[in-house]
C-alpha cells in the first residue's frame, strides 16, 4: 500500500505501523469526530506548536462539522473547515511519513483517500545571540541558529528584494536533510548555480550527521593530502548578507548554525566582518595587518631554524636571535614537539570546566614556560616564536586556515631540517603547485583574482571599497 484510501482504518493502521505508534513515546495520535466524520490526528511531540494545534482542532470539533458535511473531498475540506495557512493535501505514504517526521500535524478522515497535513509544528532552539568566533566591536550581535526557518528569516529582514531566492532541497538517503541555498537571482552565476544543484542532487550518502561538513565533503573532490579549507563558513547573518548582495550563494544546513559561503578561494579568508564596520582606511589596514600575520605565523619558525641552523649565516645584527645554549633537546623537537603541545592544551580546554578554565591556563603556562626552561628541554627562544605562532592563528578568523597553516609549517621545519634552504625553497614551490591545483567547490579557481588575473577582484581584496561603491 502506497497511498491512503477511502477508508479511515486501512489509513490508521498503515500510518501507525510507518510512524511507530506504541513503538516511538514521541509520536502523538488522538481520535476526534468532525461532524459525523471520524478522524485522526498524528503529531510528533516536541515538534507542535500546542497553541496552534488547540486552536486547529477546537475550531474543527465545534463549527467545523457542519461545514464538513457538504465537503465533496480533502481539498474541498481544507478550503471550508482548516483555518491554518499552511496546509497541503496529500495521499502518498512516503511523503506523509516524511512530512510527519519534520513536524507537521497530520489528519486523516474517513471518506476520503487524501490527508491534511498542517506546518503547525515549532521547532526546540536556543535564541539568537552573537556568535563566539565572529564578534565585532560594532555592528550587529545576533547569529545564526540551530533551526532553518528561523536563519531564513534572519536572512530576509536584511535583504527585502524580490530577487532575493531560498530555494530548498533534501539530502541525504536516510536524514532527508533540509537544505537551502540563498542567493540574488538578477546577480548569481546561473551556470555556477546550477552546478551545485547537480552535485547536492548526486550526494549519496546516507546520513548528514555532520550538517555542512558531511555536505560539503560529499560533493567536493577529495584531496586527503591538501589541509587547505575548500569552503568559507560563517555564523554572521550581515556577513552571509554581503555575500548575497555580491553575488555568492550561501548554503543552510537545517541543524547547523554555520552557514557556506560558495564560492570560496583562497583570499577570501583575509576578509572579516570588523573590515567593514571601521572606515576605509582602517578596514585596510586590519586587512593589511591580518595578511602579514599569516605570513609570519607560516614562515617564522622555518626561517628561524634555518638561520640558527648554522651560526656563522648569521649576521652580526641579528645575532641575537641565537641560543646561547642549545638546550638538551634539539631545536627541530622542540618546535615540533611545542606545536603538538599548543594543539594539546587546545583540546584539553574544550573538556574543562568553564570554573577551572582560568586555573587550567595558569598551569600550563607555567609547565610551558618556566619549568621547561628550568629543565632545559628547551630554549627560550623556542617558547617566544611558537607563542607568537599560536597568537597569529587566532587572529584568523576559519580555524580550518589555521590548522592548515600548522601542517604547512611542520612540513617546511622538516624540509629545512633534512635540505637545509633547499628544503624551504622545495617546501614554497610545493605550497605554490598544492594551491594552484586545489579545486574549489565551486568558482574559478582556489587562487582567484591572482589566478586567473582580474585586476577588479584584486583592488578590492587590497584595499578595503566603501560599502555604496562594493555595492553599486
Amino acid at each position: 500500500m502506497d497511498t491512503l484510501t477511502d477508508k479511515l482504518s486501512e489509513n490508521q493502521r498503515e500510518l501507525d505501523k510507518l510512524l511507530g505508534v506504541g513503538r516511538n513515546y514521541d509520536v502523538i495520535n488522538r481520535d476526534l469526530y468532525v461532524g459525523s466524520r471520524k478522524g485522526r490526528l498524528y503529531v510528533i511531540d516536541g515538534y507542535g506548536d500546542d497553541g496552534v494545534i488547540e486552536r486547529i482542532t477546537s475550531f474543527l470539533l465545534g463549527h467545523g462539522g457542519e461545514l464538513a458535511a457538504d465537503a465533496a473531498d480533502m481539498q474541498d475540506f481544507i478550503n471550508r473547515c482548516v483555518t491554518f495557512c499552511e496546509v497541503d493535501c496529500e495521499n502518498d505514504l512516503d511523503k506523509i511519513m516524511k512530512g510527519a517526521f519534520i513536524g507537521k500535524t497530520i489528519l486523516l478522515l474517513e471518506g476520503f483517500d487524501y490527508c491534511a497535513m498542517m506546518d503547525a509544528k515549532q521547532f526546540p532552539g536556543r535564541g539568537v545571540e552573537e556568535p563566539s568566533d565572529g564578534k565585532v566591536l560594532r555592528g550587529s550581535h545576533d547569529g545564526f541558529t540551530e533551526t532553518l526557518v528561523q536563519n531564513t528569516a534572519l536572512l530576509r529582514r536584511r535583504i527585502r528584494d524580490p530577487y532575493f531566492t531560498l530555494e530548498s532541497h533534501q539530502v541525504g538517503g536516510r536524514s532527508r536533510t533540509d537544505v537551502v541555498l540563498a542567493y540574488m537571482e538578477n546577480q548569481v552565476d546561473q551556470k555556477m548555480l546550477e552546478e551545485l544543484r547537480q552535485k547536492l542532487g548526486k550526494i549519496n550518502a546516507g546520513s548528514i550527521a555532520m550538517s555542512q561538513e558531511s555536505v560539503a565533503e560529499s560533493i567536493v573532490k577529495p584531496q586527503w593530502y591538501n589541509p587547505f579549507p575548500k569552503v568559507r563558513y560563517t555564523e554572521r547573518p550581515d556577513t552571509a548578507t554581503a555575500c548575497i548582495m555580491e553575488g555568492s550563494i550561501v548554503l543552510l544546513v537545517d541543524n547547523s548554525p554555520s552557514v557556506m559561503l560558495l564560492p570560496t578561494s583562497l583570499f577570501d579568508f583575509m576578509e572579516e566582518a570588523n573590515d567593514y564596520y571601521f572606515p576605509p582606511l582602517v578596514g585596510t589596514y586590519l586587512r593589511y595587518l591580518r595578511m602579514i600575520v599569516l605570513l609570519l605565523a607560516l614562515f617564522i619558525t622555518p626561517v628561524w631554524y634555518l638561520l640558527v641552523k648554522d651560526a656563522g649565516r648569521v649576521p652580526d645584527a641579528l645575532q641575537f636571535i641565537v641560543p646561547e645554549e642549545p638546550g638538551s633537546v634539539p631545536l627541530l623537537v622542540q618546535l615540533l614537539l611545542l606545536d603538538f603541545v599548543v594543539d594539546l592544551l587546545k583540546l584539553a580546554s574544550l573538556n574543562t570546566p568553564e570554573s577551572l578554565s582560568n586555573s587550567f591556563s595558569m598551569l600550563g603556562a607555567l609547565i610551558l614556560g618556566d619549568f621547561a626552561v628550568q629543565a632545559r628541554w628547551m630554549v627560550p627562544e623556542v617558547l617566544v616564536y611558537m607563542a607568537f605562532v599560536a597568537i597569529a592563528n587566532f587572529a584568523q578568523p576559519s580555524f580550518e586556515l589555521g590548522y592548515a597553516l600548522k601542517l604547512t609549517r611542520m612540513v617546511f621545519l622538516i624540509l629545512v631540517a633534512v635540505l637545509d634552504l633547499w628544503g624551504l625553497i622545495l617546501g614554497i614551490l610545493g605550497l605554490f603547485v598544492m594551491l594552484a591545483t586545489t579545486k574549489p567547490l565551486l568558482g574559478k579557481g582556489y587562487l582567484y583574482p591572482l589566478i586567473p588575473f582580474d585586476g577588479k577582484a584584486m583592488g578590492r581584496l587590497l584595499v578595503r571599497q566603501p560599502i555604496s561603491k562594493e555595492n553599486s
